[in-house]
C-alpha cells in the first residue's frame, strides 16, 4: 500500500490528512493512535518535513487538518543538474532552398525585372555615394544608367548598369550566399560611420531579389567589373543546380568599363512573352517608372528618309546609253535604338510649392490612364513615427461599375517603396471601403513588407498610415466643399455622395468629419442639396429636432401626407430619396445635440400643441377610433387622432421601433432577404385620422347613428387601403383593392349621365306614344344610307 499512497500523493501534489486530538508529534509525548498508519509515514511521527520514496514532503497545520505538500520539483533539480549541451548550426539543402525562393516566394513572374532593376539602381546609388570621397571610381564609363535589351531570336534578356560592380570576393559573398544582402550590409556600414551618414534611397533589404531571375530563366550569367579591380569576372548558374561557376573574363569583346551585366537565358514557356520589347517597356513603366536613374530599353522604331532611285523610262522613251535618270522618293526605314522608358518624374518627391496644377493633372492622367481632370488633389509629407509621401486625387467621375462601390479591392492606390512600385492590390489596408474611389500614390522608405515585397503586412505602422491617409482625404474633401466654385462640390456629391453615406454606416469614429460633408434635398431646397449645418441654422426657436422623410423619389416626398402640418408651420423636412439614406441617418442619431426624427412614425411632437384642445378632440372622436379599429381588426395596432394632417383624411404611420414604409419596401426587394423577419421587423401600423376632413366627420356620424351600415364599413376598408398606398406601403392584394375602387365608382356614378340599361327601351317606346320627347342619339348610332355596316 505504501507505493500506492506515495503515487497518489505525488500526482495530487497536495493531500489533506485529518487532524484529531489523539494525534501528536513525538516530542509532546502524546499518542498517535488516531492517525492512519502506513509505511509512507515516518515511524517517529510527523515533523515539519520528511523524505519518502525519493520525494521531499512538507507539513502545514491548518484549523482542522494537516496539509502534506510535495516538493518534487526541487528534488528533481538537485538530483539532475543541467548538463552542458553541444551547439550545432542549421544545415540547408541548397537546391531545395533555391526551389522555395523561386517558386514559393513570388506570386507573379514579372516581378523578376523589378528586382533586377532595383539591384542595378542600388549599384548606381552606391557608386554615386562612394564617388563623393573617391572621385576616381567614376572614371570614363559615361552616365549612370540602366539598359535593358531583349533578343527574341536567342531568347535572352540583358540588363546592364554602369554601377559599382563587384570583385571576385564580392561575387562569392553576395551571389553565392543566399539571403546575404549587399545593400543591407552597405547601409549598416554607413550607419556605423556617422560622419558619412546613410543613404535612404537604397532599395535592397533581404538578399533574395537576384534569385527571382530564375522565375523565368533556366540559366543566368553575370558579368561584372569593379573600378577597384583590374580584372573582370563572370558568374554563371543554372536554375536546377546547387552550384555556380566563377571565371575570369578574357574575351575583349565582352569587357565592361564598369558595372554589371546580367544575361537571362529564358525558359521555353517564357521566351516569347518576355522577349517582346513592348512587354519589357510596360514592365519598366509599371514597376520602375520612378527609379532615380534613367532606364533605356532596346526598341524598334521607324523613320522617314529620302532616297534616290533610278526612274524607269516611260513607254516609247529612248534613254541614251550611260545616262540614268534619278528621282528622289521618301521611304520608311526601321531601326533599333535605345529609348528612355522612365520619363515621368515622381512629383511626390518634390515640394508642393514647386509643382503646378497642370503638372498634378498630367501626372494623374498618365499614372491612372484617365482622360478627365481630377476634381481635387492633395500633396503632403508625414513625419514622425511613420514617414511617407503621398499625392491623393478625387477622380472627375465615379466608377461606372457599381461593384466597385461594394468591393474594397481596387487598384486606385499605388504603393511605392523608395520609388519602386510594390503593389496596387489592397483589401482595405490603406483606405476604408467608402473611400475606395480615392486614387493616388504612397511612397515610404520603411514599410513593413514581406520578403517578396508584394504584400503589406498588418502592423501598427500600417494602421497609423491608414489613419493619416483618411484624415488627409477628409481635409481635401472639406476644402472642396468650402471652395468658391460650388459646382465642383456639387459634381463631387453627384458622383461620390453614396460613398460618404456608406461611411456614416461603417465608420462611426469619423462621424464628426463625415456629417458636415453630407447633402440632402429638403422641403425648402428642392433643387439643390443643403448641409446639416445649413438646416440647423434655419431651424426655428421652438424646433428641437431634425425632421426627415424617407421615400423612393423627390416627387413622392413632396406629395406625402406626412408633410402637411409641418409645411403649414414652416418647419423644414429633409428628403431622403436614396436607398442608403435612411440607414445612414439612423446611424448618426444626433447632430449638434439635435435628434433625427422620422415624421412617418408615431408620437410626432411639433412642440406647439394645445393640450386642452387635443384632449377634447380625442374625447369627441374616441368612439369613432374604437369603431374603426373594430372594423380593421389586426391590420392596425390602434386608431388615433392625427397631429400631422391638414388636408388628407387619414394616414398610416409606423411604430416607433419598427421599419418605416420605405425601409419595408427596400427589405422586400432584397434578393437574398429573409422573408421570415419581415413580419417581426415590420412593427406596428397606426391609422391616424384628420378630424377636420368631411369623410372623417361622415364616418363619425355613421358610427353614432348607424354603426352596422354596410356602406360605412366598406368606406372604412377603402379608407385604410388608400392610406396604405398614400403612406408608401404596398397593399397585400392590389386586385382586391381595385375591385373596391370600382364598386365605389359605380355607386358614385350610377345613372348620372342618363345611362340606359336593359329593358329601358320598352319603357321608352311607351313613353314616346304618350308625349313627344327629345331623343338623344349617340354618335355611334348615326349611319348614312350608304353605310356598308348597316346590313
Amino acid at each position: 500500500m505504501a507505493p500506492v499512497l506515495s503515487r497518489s500523493l505525488a500526482s495530487a501534489a497536495v493531500a489533506a490528512v485529518p487532524y484529531t486530538a489523539s494525534f501528536s508529534i513525538k516530542n509532546t509525548g502524546k499518542s498517535t493512535r488516531g492517525f492512519p498508519r502506513s509505511a509512507f509515514l515516518p515511524r517517529n511521527g510527523l515533523k515539519n518535513s520528511f523524505s519518502r520514496s525519493g520525494l521531499e514532503w512538507k507539513l502545514e497545520r491548518r484549523q482542522s487538518s494537516v496539509v502534506v505538500r510535495c516538493e518534487a520539483a526541487a528534488v528533481a533539480e538537485k538530483e539532475a543538474p543541467q548538463a552542458d549541451g553541444e551547439t550545432y548550426e542549421y544545415q540547408a539543402e541548397v537546391s531545395r532552398l533555391m526551389d522555395l525562393i523561386v517558386h514559393s516566394l513570388y506570386s507573379h513572374k514579372e516581378v523578376f525585372l523589378r528586382e533586377l532593376v532595383s539591384n542595378a539602381s542600388d549599384a548606381l546609388d552606391k557608386l554615386r555615394f562612394l564617388s563623393v570621397t573617391e572621385p576616381a571610381l567614376l572614371g570614363d564609363a559615361g552616365e549612370l544608367a540602366i539598359r535593358i535589351k531583349s533578343d527574341p531570336d536567342n531568347g535572352t534578356i540583358t540588363i546592364t548598369d554602369s554601377g559599382i560592380g563587384m570583385t571576385k570576393e564580392e561575387l562569392i559573398d553576395c551571389l553565392g550566399t543566399i539571403a546575404q544582402s549587399g545593400t543591407s550590409r552597405f547601409l549598416k556600414a554607413l550607419k556605423e560611420n556617422k560622419d558619412l551618414g546613410a543613404d535612404n534611397s537604397l532599395i535592397g533589404q533581404f538578399g533574395v531579389g537576384f534569385y527571382s531571375a530564375f522565375l523565368v530563366a533556366e540559366k543566368v550569367v553575370v558579368t561584372t567589373k569593379s573600378p577597384r579591380s583590374d580584372k573582370q569576372y563572370s558568374w554563371e548558374a543554372a536554375a536546377d543546380s546547387s552550384s555556380y561557376v566563377i571565371r575570369e573574363e578574357t574575351d575583349p569583346n565582352n569587357f565592361l568599363s564598369r558595372g554589371t551585366q546580367i544575361t537571362l537565358y529564358l525558359r521555353e514557356d517564357d521566351k516569347y512573352e518576355y522577349t517582346e520589347p513592348a512587354k519589357i517597356l510596360n514592365l519598366v513603366k509599371n514597376y520602375s517608372q520612378f527609379v532615380s536613374f534613367p532606364i533605356y530599353t532596346w526598341k524598334e522604331n521607324s523613320r522617314t528618309i529620302e532616297v534616290e532611285e533610278e526612274e524607269e523610262p516611260k513607254e516609247g522613251e529612248e534613254v541614251p546609253e550611260g545616262e540614268k535618270k534619278m528621282t528622289k522618293k521618301t521611304k520608311t526605314e526601321k531601326y533599333w535604338d535605345w529609348e528612355l522608358a522612365n520619363e515621368t518624374k515622381p512629383i511626390w518627391m518634390r515640394s508642393p510649392k514647386e509643382v503646378e496644377k497642370d503638372q498634378y493633372q498630367e501626372f494623374y492622367k498618365k499614372t491612372f490612364n484617365e482622360f478627365l481632370d481630377p476634381l481635387a488633389h492633395t500633396h503632403f509629407t508625414t513625419e514622425g513615427e511613420v514617414e511617407f509621401r503621398s499625392v491623393l486625387y478625387i477622380p472627375g467621375m465615379a466608377p461606372l461599375n457599381n461593384e466597385d462601390v461594394i468591393n474594397p479591392k481596387t487598384k486606385n492606390i499605388r504603393l511605392y517603396v523608395k520609388r519602386v512600385f510594390i503593389s496596387d492590390d489592397f483589401d482595405g489596408e490603406l483606405f476604408p471601403r467608402y473611400l475606395s474611389f480615392v486614387k493616388g500614390v504612397v511612397d515610404s522608405n520603411d514599410l513593413p513588407l514581406n520578403v517578396s515585397r508584394e504584400i503589406l503586412q498588418e502592423s501598427r505602422i500600417v494602421r497609423i498610415m491608414r489613419k493619416r491617409l483618411v484624415r488627409k482625404t477628409f481635409d481635401m474633401i472639406q476644402d472642396l466643399s468650402e471652395s468658391e466654385n460650388k459646382e465642383d462640390y456639387k459634381k463631387f456629391w453627384e458622383n461620390f455622395g453614396k460613398f460618404m453615406k456608406l461611411g456614416c454606416i461603417e465608420d462611426t469614429g469619423n462621424h464628426k468629419r463625415l456629417v458636415p460633408l453630407l447633402r440632402f434635398f429638403s422641403s425648402k431646397s428642392e433643387e439643390e442639396g443643403i448641409s446639416l449645418d445649413e438646416y440647423v441654422e434655419n431651424m426655428g426657436e421652438k424646433q428641437n429636432a431634425i425632421f426627415y422623410l424617407a421615400t423612393d423619389s423627390l416627387k413622392s416626398a413632396k406629395s406625402a401626407p406626412f408633410l402637411e402640418r409641418l409645411l403649414q408651420k414652416g418647419i423644414e423636412v429633409l428628403y431622403l430619396i436614396d436607398p442608403i439614406d435612411e440607414v445612414a441617418i439612423q446611424n448618426l442619431q444626433t447632430y449638434k445635440e439635435k435628434k433625427f426624427v422620422d415624421i412617418s412614425k408615431e408620437d410626432l411632437e411639433l412642440g406647439d400643441e394645445d393640450e386642452v384642445d387635443e384632449r377634447e378632440t380625442k374625447q369627441e372622436y374616441n368612439l369613432l377610433c374604437d369603431w374603426i379599429k373594430q372594423q380593421l381588426g389586426d391590420k392596425v395596432a390602434k386608431v388615433q387622432v392625427s397631429k400631422r394632417l391638414s388636408s388628407s383624411p387619414c394616414v398610416l404611420v409606423s411604430g416607433k421601433f419598427g421599419w418605416s414604409a420605405n425601409m419595408e419596401r427596400l427589405m422586400k426587394a432584397q434578393t437574398l432577404g429573409d422573408t421570415t423577419s419581415l413580419e417581426f421587423m415590420r412593427g406596428r401600423r397606426i391609422l391616424e385620422i384628420n378630424t377636420d376632413h368631411p369623410i372623417v366627420k361622415d364616418l363619425n356620424a355613421a358610427c353614432k347613428n348607424e354603426p352596422e351600415s354596410t356602406d360605412a364599413k366598406r368606406a372604412v376598408e377603402l379608407l385604410y387601403d388608400t392610406a396604405l398606398i398614400s403612406s408608401g406601403f404596398t397593399p397585400d392584394s392590389p386586385a382586391e383593392l381595385g375591385n373596391k375602387i370600382y364598386e365605389m365608382m359605380a355607386m358614385a356614378l350610377g345613372g348620372r349621365w342618363g345611362r340606359s340599361e336593359e329593358g329601358d327601351e320598352e319603357v321608352a317606346e311607351d313613353a314616346s306614344q304618350d308625349s313627344v320627347v327629345s331623343e338623344v342619339i349617340e354618335a355611334s348610332e348615326v349611319r348614312t344610307e350608304s353605310d356598308p355596316w348597316s346590313e
